[in-house]
């Protein structure tokens, strides 16, 4: 399309990976601490899990196991000849978290594998599998990379890396090499815990690591690819067996700094390298480059993608996009962008079939829309069953200790009105029902003691941070009552406060810098002369009274008295 939207830069990216090989879930670390697991083909929420310290101790990663062998069908006895068949399945993914612990996920027990801890003081920056033995690889903030044996769940050895912080991991495919990050790249032997090469070329913290082929190192064909903070450009690296290797070979041009990056390796000189980068400002950058050699000049991307979304009137508004996944065919892309809470997943065609190869796509989609049919599709397949209201039982949800809202009898009308037909709800209306339920006020004009209930508005305020929608946060922010808001407020999360701050913009506020520059500068230019002018009216005030002396010289002593104090208070401001 010729449609481009505007670009914008988008708040701190939280932890998101595709599964491996074939792409069927999409694993998410929101704001609030659960970890949501998306099926790519059903587009609807797999798995949730909250962490019991999901609000003191945060996920910073997440990071897929490779691919295990599990029997499918239910388990039996047994017999001499029988051999069940077995399958490669998405099973474990790893969680690290800022107290220092790694949290192991099993798909299929639906629940916590193992908890590593012990091995870290700090928060866990970066966590990596191992491709072939049970072996797990974690970096932290205390400049240390830890060895873990997941069959026994403790560390099987730990290095210090650097003097500053580990912030990106990489294994080789080999699982001979290890690389390191922080604000210089380490390539460790992990046979004898020795640097095996050193490479620095990157001025800010580096954040992103991924070989780029699979071929041995001694052939000279080693190539791997790294991306920092606040840094435009790509560099990929050659591992040499001669050690002349100091200098990137190739660099790739982006539009922001990198935040996710999905490489198609190469395993031969005849196959050109793919890699899909996901920046800060919400685009897609695609790549394709043959790997044979240093390159001088920086490459452009083939293809550029961003996807946004009407508001208001014909101007596109950027959607912030997530992740994005390369599919094995070439041609198609697996996007996920939107919200944290509820990503929009959706395949792709770069180039259609007939058409002309695209520099520049922008995807025009009704967010709206795709939420509604997921939350349509998840709703029909709920039945409630019709029973007895006089002889049933009501189990509240909730925390043991906590008392249930007190709901008033709905009358005739209302349950003619409910029997009719069902209406979704819009955000006014949900707004409107929060603010009665806290009132308690019932039917007849009674009023009914009620416990506030502001989970509502917590929910509704983060769903308008993320999704960037302004008339859903001028809504919510209009309310005026002081419990209201103290009780919202305390129901965020702790790392909602940050993105709290980055969302003002959606109240539309004037440049304020822009309007009180000249006057600032106006203040500043006044001040610096106003020294200035104090001595030249002292000089002015005694040479008035040297002029005033000469026709009335009977006041000669006093006038100059005044005129001296004047001039040396201007002295001394």
């Amino acid at each position: 399309m010729a449609v481009r939207a505007a670009p914008c830069s988008f708040p701190a990216a939280l932890p998101c990976a595709f599964s491996p090989r074939a792409r069927q879930y999409l694993a998410l670390c929101a704001q609030d601490g659960r970890l949501r697991i998306w099926s790519t083909d059903s587009r609807a929420l797999h798995q949730e899990y909250v962490p019991s310290a999901h609000l003191s101790a945060t996920c910073t990663c997440v990071a897929w196991g490779p691919c295990r062998a599990t029997k499918e069908g239910p388990q039996r006895k047994k017999r001499k000849f029988d051999t069940g068949h077995v399958a490669e399945q998405t099973d474990l993914l790893a969680l690290g978290t800022a107290s220092g612990t790694v949290l192991i996920y099993s798909m299929v027990k639906g629940d916590l594998h193992c908890t590593l801890d012990g091995g870290h003081n700090d928060g866990v920056n970066c966590v990596q599998w191992h491709p072939e033995d049970s072996l797990f690889y974690s970096g932290s903030d205390d400049t240390h990379i830890v060895e873990w044996d997941l069959q026994t769940g403790r560390t099987r050895c730990k290095w210090k890396a650097d003097r500053a912080a580990v912030t990106s991991l990489c294994v080789s495919p080999d699982g001979k090499l290890l690389l390191s990050a922080g604000r210089s790249i380490k390539m460790w032997d992990l046979a004898t815990k020795e640097v095996y090469r050193k490479f620095t070329g990157h001025c800010t913290t580096v954040t992103n690591l991924c070989f780029a082929t699979t071929r041995p190192p001694d052939s000279d064909a080693l190539y791997f690819l790294s991306g920092a903070s606040h840094d435009r450009l790509l560099s990929v690296w050659q591992v040499r067996s001669d050690g002349r290797d100091k200098d990137s070979v190739v660099s790739f041009t982006l539009t922001d700094e990198p935040r996710h990056v999905d490489l198609q390796t190469s395993n031969s000189k005849d196959e050109a390298v793919r890699l899909a980068v996901v920046c800060k400002d919400g685009q897609l950058h695609i790549f394709e480059h043959f790997l044979n050699g240093p390159c001088k000049k920086p490459l452009s991307p083939v293809c550029s993608l961003q996807v946004s979304t009407l508001r208001s009137g014909d101007t596109p508004l950027p959607v912030p996009l997530l992740t994005a996944s390369l599919c094995a065919d070439r041609q198609r892309l697996l996007l996920a962008y939107g919200s944290h809470l509820q990503p929009v997943l959706e395949t792709t065609v770069r180039t259609p079939a007939g058409s002309e190869p695209a520099r520049h796509v922008c995807l025009i989609r009704d967010l709206n829309t795709a939420h509604s049919l997921s939350v349509d599709t998840a709703v029909s397949k709920v039945k409630t069953p019709i029973v007895n209201d006089q002889k049933s039982k009501v189990l509240m949800p909730g925390l043991p200790g906590h008392q249930a809202p007190i709901r008033a009898a709905p009358s005739q009308s209302e349950k003619r009105k409910k029997g009719a037909g069902t209406k979704e709800m819009s955000i006014e209306e949900r707004l409107e029902q929060i603010e009665l339920g806290a009132s308690g006020t019932g039917g007849g004009g009674e009023r009914v003691s009620t416990s506030l209930q502001t989970d509502g508005y917590a929910v509704l305020l983060v769903q308008a941070l993320e999704s960037r929608d302004a008339k859903m946060m001028n809504k919510i922010l209009q309310t005026k009552k002081e419990y209201v808001i103290r009780n919202t407020i305390a129901r965020i999360p702790p790392r909602q406060s940050s993105f709290l701050t980055n969302g003002c913009f959606l109240l539309q506020l004037p440049d304020l810098v822009a309007q009180l520059g000249t006057l600032y500068h106006a203040i500043e230019s006044r001040v610096k002369v106003y020294q200035q002018l104090t001595r030249l009216h002292g000089k002015l005030y005694l040479l008035m009274t040297q002029v005033a002396t000469s026709k009335r010289s009977q006041r000669v002593e006093d006038l100059d008295h005044t005129a001296r104090l004047v001039y040396e208070e201007g002295r001394k401001s």
